[in-house]
Protein backbone atom coordinates (compact mmCIF):
# COMPACT_ATOMS: atom_id res chain seq x y z
CA UNK A 1 0.00 0.00 0.00
CA UNK A 2 1.33 3.60 -1.16
CA UNK A 3 1.81 5.81 2.20
CA UNK A 4 -0.30 8.78 1.87
CA UNK A 5 1.97 11.44 3.20
CA UNK A 6 5.89 10.64 2.24
CA UNK A 7 8.70 12.37 2.77
CA UNK A 8 12.24 11.28 1.24
CA UNK A 9 15.90 12.26 2.26
CA UNK A 10 14.06 16.06 3.20
CA UNK A 11 17.12 18.73 3.84
CA UNK A 12 16.66 22.43 5.19
CA UNK A 13 19.55 24.67 4.93
CA UNK A 14 19.90 28.25 5.84
CA UNK A 15 22.94 28.99 3.67
CA UNK A 16 25.42 27.01 4.61
CA UNK A 17 24.26 25.61 8.08
CA UNK A 18 21.72 22.36 7.13
CA UNK A 19 19.10 22.18 10.00
CA UNK A 20 17.11 19.29 8.42
CA UNK A 21 19.64 16.20 7.77
CA UNK A 22 18.06 14.48 5.08
CA UNK A 23 14.46 13.09 7.24
CA UNK A 24 12.46 10.30 5.64
CA UNK A 25 9.44 9.24 7.15
CA UNK A 26 6.16 7.66 5.60
CA UNK A 27 2.89 8.03 7.22
CA UNK A 28 -0.53 5.69 6.03
CA UNK A 29 -3.74 7.61 5.17
CA UNK A 30 -5.41 7.89 8.61
CA UNK A 31 -2.83 7.83 10.78
CA UNK A 32 -1.72 10.44 13.11
CA UNK A 33 1.60 11.24 13.30
CA UNK A 34 3.46 13.04 16.14
CA UNK A 35 6.74 14.97 15.90
CA UNK A 36 8.66 15.92 19.37
CA UNK A 37 11.60 16.76 20.39
CA UNK A 38 13.36 19.19 22.48
CA UNK A 39 13.10 22.79 21.41
CA UNK A 40 15.74 23.69 18.19
CA UNK A 41 15.20 20.09 16.87
CA UNK A 42 13.59 21.04 13.76
CA UNK A 43 10.09 19.80 14.18
CA UNK A 44 8.25 22.59 13.82
CA UNK A 45 10.43 23.34 10.43
CA UNK A 46 9.64 20.14 8.92
CA UNK A 47 5.96 20.88 9.87
CA UNK A 48 6.52 23.88 7.88
CA UNK A 49 7.89 22.26 4.87
CA UNK A 50 5.09 19.77 4.72
CA UNK A 51 2.70 22.73 4.59
CA UNK A 52 4.65 24.39 1.82
CA UNK A 53 5.77 27.55 4.04
CA UNK A 54 9.43 26.83 4.67
CA UNK A 55 11.46 25.81 0.85
CA UNK A 56 12.76 22.61 0.71
CA UNK A 57 16.11 22.68 0.37
CA UNK A 58 16.93 18.87 -1.22
CA UNK A 59 14.77 15.97 -1.37
CA UNK A 60 10.99 15.71 -1.75
CA UNK A 61 7.85 15.52 -0.69
CA UNK A 62 4.82 13.54 -1.43
CA UNK A 63 1.43 13.79 -0.43
CA UNK A 64 -1.93 11.17 -1.82
CA UNK A 65 0.72 10.34 -4.46
CA UNK A 66 1.61 13.65 -5.64
CA UNK A 67 4.85 15.15 -5.20
CA UNK A 68 4.13 18.59 -4.00
CA UNK A 69 7.91 19.69 -3.32
CA UNK A 70 7.17 22.94 -5.53
CA UNK A 71 3.65 23.08 -5.12
CA UNK A 72 2.26 26.32 -3.66
CA UNK A 73 0.62 26.06 0.42
CA UNK A 74 -3.19 26.70 -1.04
CA UNK A 75 -2.89 23.82 -3.88
CA UNK A 76 -1.94 21.06 -1.29
CA UNK A 77 -4.87 20.67 0.20
CA UNK A 78 -3.44 20.56 3.53
CA UNK A 79 -4.74 22.64 6.70
CA UNK A 80 -2.72 24.02 9.51
CA UNK A 81 -3.09 25.19 13.01
CA UNK A 82 -0.47 27.09 14.73
CA UNK A 83 0.26 27.83 18.34
CA UNK A 84 -1.49 31.27 18.01
CA UNK A 85 -4.89 31.41 17.24
CA UNK A 86 -4.89 34.39 14.80
CA UNK A 87 -8.34 34.99 14.70
CA UNK A 88 -9.95 38.20 13.69
CA UNK A 89 -11.14 40.19 16.82
CA UNK A 90 -13.35 42.54 14.11
CA UNK A 91 -15.30 38.90 13.28
CA UNK A 92 -17.67 36.60 14.50
CA UNK A 93 -17.22 33.42 15.26
CA UNK A 94 -18.74 32.22 11.95
CA UNK A 95 -16.87 34.54 9.81
CA UNK A 96 -13.92 33.43 11.44
CA UNK A 97 -14.23 29.48 10.55
CA UNK A 98 -15.45 30.91 7.02
CA UNK A 99 -13.03 33.11 5.86
CA UNK A 100 -11.32 30.45 4.14
CA UNK A 101 -14.14 29.68 2.52
CA UNK A 102 -15.12 33.34 1.08
CA UNK A 103 -11.86 33.90 -0.07
CA UNK A 104 -12.29 30.47 -2.25
CA UNK A 105 -15.37 32.16 -3.76
CA UNK A 106 -17.56 29.34 -2.22
CA UNK A 107 -21.50 30.38 -2.54
CA UNK A 108 -23.15 31.30 0.69
CA UNK A 109 -25.42 28.12 0.99
CA UNK A 110 -22.28 25.47 0.72
CA UNK A 111 -20.56 28.39 3.35
CA UNK A 112 -23.40 28.06 6.16
CA UNK A 113 -23.11 24.19 5.67
CA UNK A 114 -19.72 23.43 6.34
CA UNK A 115 -19.30 26.29 8.90
CA UNK A 116 -22.44 24.28 10.83
CA UNK A 117 -21.01 21.27 10.44
CA UNK A 118 -17.43 22.35 11.92
CA UNK A 119 -19.01 23.91 15.00
CA UNK A 120 -21.41 20.84 15.61
CA UNK A 121 -18.33 18.47 15.29
CA UNK A 122 -16.37 21.27 17.58
CA UNK A 123 -19.65 21.38 19.86
CA UNK A 124 -18.98 25.70 19.30
CA UNK A 125 -22.51 26.11 17.84
CA UNK A 126 -23.91 28.30 20.17
CA UNK A 127 -20.70 30.53 19.86
CA UNK A 128 -21.27 31.54 15.87
CA UNK A 129 -22.24 35.05 16.47
CA UNK A 130 -19.64 35.74 19.55
CA UNK A 131 -16.17 37.80 18.70
CA UNK A 132 -12.89 36.29 19.41
CA UNK A 133 -12.92 38.27 22.41
CA UNK A 134 -15.91 36.78 23.69
CA UNK A 135 -14.22 33.40 24.17
CA UNK A 136 -11.71 30.95 26.81
CA UNK A 137 -8.62 30.04 25.09
CA UNK A 138 -10.13 26.69 24.70
CA UNK A 139 -12.96 27.87 22.76
CA UNK A 140 -10.39 30.35 20.35
CA UNK A 141 -8.45 27.06 19.72
CA UNK A 142 -11.76 25.49 18.72
CA UNK A 143 -12.54 27.84 16.45
CA UNK A 144 -9.46 27.70 14.64
CA UNK A 145 -9.42 24.24 14.42
CA UNK A 146 -12.62 24.92 13.13
CA UNK A 147 -11.21 26.92 10.40
CA UNK A 148 -9.06 24.09 9.30
CA UNK A 149 -12.13 21.38 9.40
CA UNK A 150 -14.22 23.59 7.14
CA UNK A 151 -11.77 23.15 3.99
CA UNK A 152 -12.46 19.36 3.98
CA UNK A 153 -8.16 18.89 3.92
CA UNK A 154 -6.14 15.87 2.89
CA UNK A 155 -4.29 16.47 5.91
CA UNK A 156 -4.29 18.08 9.11
CA UNK A 157 -1.06 20.00 10.37
CA UNK A 158 -0.86 20.87 14.18
CA UNK A 159 1.93 22.79 15.38
CA UNK A 160 2.10 22.99 19.43
CA UNK A 161 -1.74 24.19 19.27
CA UNK A 162 -1.98 23.36 23.08
CA UNK A 163 1.21 25.52 24.45
CA UNK A 164 -0.75 28.64 25.73
CA UNK A 165 -3.28 26.75 27.39
CA UNK A 166 -3.49 25.73 31.04
CA UNK A 167 -2.90 21.98 32.03
CA UNK A 168 -6.59 21.01 32.90
CA UNK A 169 -7.55 22.67 29.35
CA UNK A 170 -4.57 21.20 27.59
CA UNK A 171 -5.93 17.77 28.60
CA UNK A 172 -9.71 18.65 27.90
CA UNK A 173 -8.61 19.65 24.13
CA UNK A 174 -6.07 16.75 24.31
CA UNK A 175 -9.43 14.48 24.32
CA UNK A 176 -10.98 16.56 21.96
CA UNK A 177 -8.29 16.31 19.58
CA UNK A 178 -8.18 12.81 19.43
CA UNK A 179 -11.72 12.51 19.57
CA UNK A 180 -11.59 14.88 15.70
CA UNK A 181 -9.23 12.78 14.43
CA UNK A 182 -11.61 9.45 15.33
CA UNK A 183 -14.61 11.19 13.59
CA UNK A 184 -12.21 12.98 10.66
CA UNK A 185 -10.32 9.74 9.76
CA UNK A 186 -7.96 12.38 8.29
CA UNK A 187 -3.70 11.63 8.08
CA UNK A 188 -2.72 13.99 11.10
CA UNK A 189 0.66 15.31 11.71
CA UNK A 190 0.90 16.91 15.00
CA UNK A 191 4.21 18.90 16.88
CA UNK A 192 4.90 19.32 20.64
CA UNK A 193 7.67 18.90 22.80
CA UNK A 194 5.51 17.05 25.30
CA UNK A 195 5.93 14.10 25.58
CA UNK A 196 2.82 12.89 27.62
CA UNK A 197 0.94 14.51 24.50
CA UNK A 198 3.09 12.57 21.90
CA UNK A 199 2.21 8.83 23.78
CA UNK A 200 -1.67 9.72 24.23
CA UNK A 201 -2.25 11.14 20.71
CA UNK A 202 -0.23 9.33 18.40
CA UNK A 203 -0.25 6.42 16.67
CA UNK A 204 3.51 6.96 15.63
CA UNK A 205 5.87 9.06 17.22
CA UNK A 206 8.47 10.54 15.39
CA UNK A 207 11.32 11.34 18.28
CA UNK A 208 13.59 14.52 16.67
CA UNK A 209 16.90 15.67 17.51
CA UNK A 210 19.23 18.03 15.69
CA UNK A 211 17.58 17.97 12.96
CA UNK A 212 18.00 13.91 12.64
CA UNK A 213 15.21 11.16 13.49
CA UNK A 214 16.47 9.36 16.63
CA UNK A 215 13.55 6.98 16.26
CA UNK A 216 9.86 6.29 14.63
CA UNK A 217 7.83 3.79 16.84
CA UNK A 218 4.15 3.55 18.32
CA UNK A 219 3.67 5.11 21.32
CA UNK A 220 4.44 1.48 23.47
CA UNK A 221 7.14 0.59 21.07
CA UNK A 222 9.46 3.83 22.28
CA UNK A 223 8.33 3.54 25.71
CA UNK A 224 9.77 -0.39 25.69
CA UNK A 225 12.60 -0.56 23.16
CA UNK A 226 13.87 2.70 22.88
CA UNK A 227 16.88 2.35 20.28
CA UNK A 228 19.44 4.69 22.41
CA UNK A 229 19.63 7.20 25.35
CA UNK A 230 18.65 10.23 23.68
CA UNK A 231 14.55 8.46 22.88
CA UNK A 232 14.92 6.47 26.34
CA UNK A 233 15.60 9.85 28.61
CA UNK A 234 13.06 11.94 26.62
CA UNK A 235 10.00 9.15 26.49
CA UNK A 236 8.50 8.73 29.98
CA UNK A 237 7.47 10.46 32.45
CA UNK A 238 9.13 11.24 35.08
CA UNK A 239 12.79 10.04 32.65
CA UNK A 240 14.08 6.65 32.37
CA UNK A 241 17.36 6.63 35.37
CA UNK A 242 20.24 6.45 33.81
CA UNK A 243 23.19 5.00 35.67
CA UNK A 244 26.83 4.73 34.45
CA UNK A 245 28.41 1.34 35.12
CA UNK A 246 31.20 -0.95 33.74
CA UNK A 247 31.00 -4.44 32.88
CA UNK A 248 33.06 -6.94 34.72
CA UNK A 249 31.92 -10.47 33.98
CA UNK A 250 29.91 -11.25 31.08
CA UNK A 251 27.71 -14.74 30.77
CA UNK A 252 25.09 -16.61 29.00
CA UNK A 253 22.20 -14.36 28.70
CA UNK A 254 23.43 -11.82 31.25
CA UNK A 255 26.56 -9.97 32.59
CA UNK A 256 27.36 -8.25 35.54
CA UNK A 257 27.57 -4.75 36.38
CA UNK A 258 29.81 -2.66 38.90
CA UNK A 259 28.67 1.11 40.27
CA UNK A 260 28.86 1.99 43.62
CA UNK A 261 25.13 2.86 42.89
CA UNK A 262 24.40 -0.94 43.19
CA UNK A 263 23.40 -2.69 46.54
CA UNK A 264 26.73 -4.41 46.98
CA UNK A 265 28.59 -2.46 44.22
CA UNK A 266 27.51 -4.81 41.69
CA UNK A 267 24.46 -5.67 39.71
CA UNK A 268 22.96 -8.86 37.58
CA UNK A 269 21.16 -7.81 34.22
CA UNK A 270 19.95 -10.01 31.62
CA UNK A 271 21.64 -9.25 27.98
CA UNK A 272 21.09 -10.64 24.81
CA UNK A 273 23.24 -13.31 23.52
CA UNK A 274 24.24 -11.45 20.34
CA UNK A 275 25.23 -8.42 22.20
CA UNK A 276 28.84 -7.47 21.97
CA UNK A 277 29.42 -5.97 25.53
CA UNK A 278 33.14 -6.93 26.71
CA UNK A 279 34.58 -6.83 30.46
CA UNK A 280 35.97 -3.26 31.36
CA UNK A 281 33.36 -1.90 28.69
CA UNK A 282 31.59 1.23 29.55
CA UNK A 283 27.48 0.82 29.84
CA UNK A 284 24.80 2.95 31.31
CA UNK A 285 21.91 1.05 33.02
CA UNK A 286 18.37 2.72 32.43
CA UNK A 287 15.29 1.73 35.50
CA UNK A 288 11.61 3.72 34.91
CA UNK A 289 10.99 5.50 37.94
CA UNK A 290 7.23 3.27 37.94
CA UNK A 291 9.09 -0.17 38.25
CA UNK A 292 11.24 0.28 41.33
CA UNK A 293 9.81 -0.43 44.77
CA UNK A 294 10.56 0.53 47.95
CA UNK A 295 11.76 -1.66 50.88
CA UNK A 296 12.06 -4.93 48.27
CA UNK A 297 13.45 -8.30 49.61
CA UNK A 298 16.12 -8.33 46.95
CA UNK A 299 17.04 -4.64 46.51
CA UNK A 300 19.13 -3.69 43.84
CA UNK A 301 19.78 -0.12 44.55
CA UNK A 302 21.17 2.06 48.26
CA UNK A 303 19.32 5.16 48.26
CA UNK A 304 19.35 8.33 50.68
CA UNK A 305 15.94 10.17 49.83
CA UNK A 306 16.38 13.70 49.08
CA UNK A 307 12.67 14.92 48.35
CA UNK A 308 9.07 13.19 48.29
CA UNK A 309 6.28 14.91 46.27
CA UNK A 310 2.83 13.82 47.04
CA UNK A 311 0.78 13.51 44.00
CA UNK A 312 -2.56 12.58 45.77
CA UNK A 313 -2.54 8.51 45.43
CA UNK A 314 1.31 8.23 44.82
CA UNK A 315 4.29 9.56 45.72
CA UNK A 316 6.88 10.68 43.82
CA UNK A 317 10.35 10.29 45.26
CA UNK A 318 13.69 11.86 44.15
CA UNK A 319 16.94 10.13 45.79
CA UNK A 320 20.81 10.29 45.72
CA UNK A 321 23.28 7.57 44.83
CA UNK A 322 27.05 7.53 44.84
CA UNK A 323 28.32 8.16 41.11
CA UNK A 324 24.68 8.78 39.68
CA UNK A 325 22.29 10.96 38.90
CA UNK A 326 19.27 12.17 40.77
CA UNK A 327 16.66 8.71 41.24
CA UNK A 328 13.46 9.27 40.56
CA UNK A 329 10.72 6.48 41.70
CA UNK A 330 7.17 6.53 41.97
CA UNK A 331 5.63 5.01 44.93
CA UNK A 332 1.99 3.95 45.39
CA UNK A 333 0.03 5.57 48.26
CA UNK A 334 1.96 8.16 50.52
CA UNK A 335 5.08 6.45 52.75
CA UNK A 336 6.67 8.30 54.88
CA UNK A 337 9.54 9.10 53.51
CA UNK A 338 12.03 11.84 55.12
CA UNK A 339 15.17 13.30 53.47
CA UNK A 340 18.16 11.94 54.63
CA UNK A 341 16.68 8.32 54.75
CA UNK A 342 18.31 5.18 53.70
CA UNK A 343 16.03 3.32 50.84
CA UNK A 344 16.39 -0.31 49.93
CA UNK A 345 15.17 -0.22 46.33
CA UNK A 346 14.15 -3.23 44.30
CA UNK A 347 13.07 -3.51 40.80
CA UNK A 348 9.31 -4.45 40.36
CA UNK A 349 8.00 -5.88 37.11
CA UNK A 350 9.78 -3.82 34.80
CA UNK A 351 13.14 -4.53 32.92
CA UNK A 352 16.69 -3.34 33.03
CA UNK A 353 17.77 -1.73 30.09
CA UNK A 354 21.33 -1.42 28.71
CA UNK A 355 23.15 1.08 26.84
CA UNK A 356 26.58 1.14 25.42
CA UNK A 357 29.61 3.33 25.49
CA UNK A 358 27.73 4.70 21.82
CA UNK A 359 24.61 5.45 23.56
CA UNK A 360 23.06 2.49 22.14
CA UNK A 361 20.36 -0.14 23.72
CA UNK A 362 21.97 -3.30 23.54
Amino acid sequence: MKPFLKLDTVVKRYGSIDVIHGVSLEAAKGEFVVFVGPSGCGKSTLLRMIAGLEEVSDGDISIDGRVVTGVAPADREVSMVFQSYALYPHMSVFENIAFGLRMAKMGNAGVTERVNEAARILQIEPLLKRKPRELSGGQRQRVAIGRAIVRHPKLFLFDEPLSNLDAELRTQMRVEIAKLHRALGVTMVYVTHDQVEAMTLADRIVVLRAGLVEQIGSPTELYDHPANLFVAGFIGSPRMNLIPATVTAVGPGSVTLASRAFTGGSLVAPAPAAAKLEVGAPVTVGLRPDNLTLGAAQPILELTAELAENLGGSTQIHASAPDAPVIAMIANGRPPVQPGERLSVGLGGGRIYLFDKDGLAV
